[in-house]
């Protein structure tokens, strides 16, 4: 099986759920925060983002950090982003949807994602492309759509050489 090269930097998949399994993610317009925040990762040069997935209650990511930024720090920095810009959306929109993230801990008045999101390293080309297909399939299996490429918040367009609106995408054929 052969190692991926990325030595201290592990790509990972990454996965983080929306507190209590909520369909918060429903809207398109919080799947687009999502989107605008990966972009403005890697823009940065903060990430590079090989796969997603944004469901209605959780999301799926293979990412990695750079030499500039670690990947722990851009994952605090993306989730606390999303969460603020949710909170504002919902503040402004959807007041009466608020209540349902009210958590009134020592540190936040609400909540929106779960803690402990999952990251898992990614050590090898097989895991790589098993962590892939499950992302890609899952919109499939939730019955969102028939063909995991018609799913418009996912990067199976783009690994199906089709064409796709994720221009901030990383190649995975680099890493292998």
């Amino acid at each position: 099986m052969p190692k991926l090269h990325h030595a201290d930097n592990p790509i990972q998949f990454y996965t983080a759920t929306i507190l209590e399994w909520q369909k918060l993610l429903k809207p398109n317009k919080y799947k687009q925060i999502i989107v605008n925040s990966l972009a403005f990762l890697v823009k940065e040069n903060r990430t590079k983002i090989y796969a997603f997935v944004i469901m209605d209650n959780h999301i799926h990511l293979i990412w990695q950090g750079t030499k500039l930024h670690s990947l722990k720090h851009s994952q605090l920095s993306f989730m606390k982003y999303t969460a603020q810009q949710i909170k504002f959306d919902l503040e402004k929109h959807h007041p009466n949807v608020l209540p349902c993230f009210l958590v009134e801990a020592k540190d936040r008045k609400y909540q929106f994602w779960e803690r402990n999101a999952l990251s898992v390293d990614i050590m090898s080309s097989e895991v790589f492309i098993q962590k892939l297909n499950y992302i890609h399939k899952n919109p499939v299996r939730a019955k969102l759509c028939l063909i995991d490429t018609d799913y418009k918040y996912s990067t199976a367009k783009h690994y199906n050489e089709m064409q796709h609106e994720f221009d901030f995408l990383e190649p995975y054929n680099q890493q292998l």
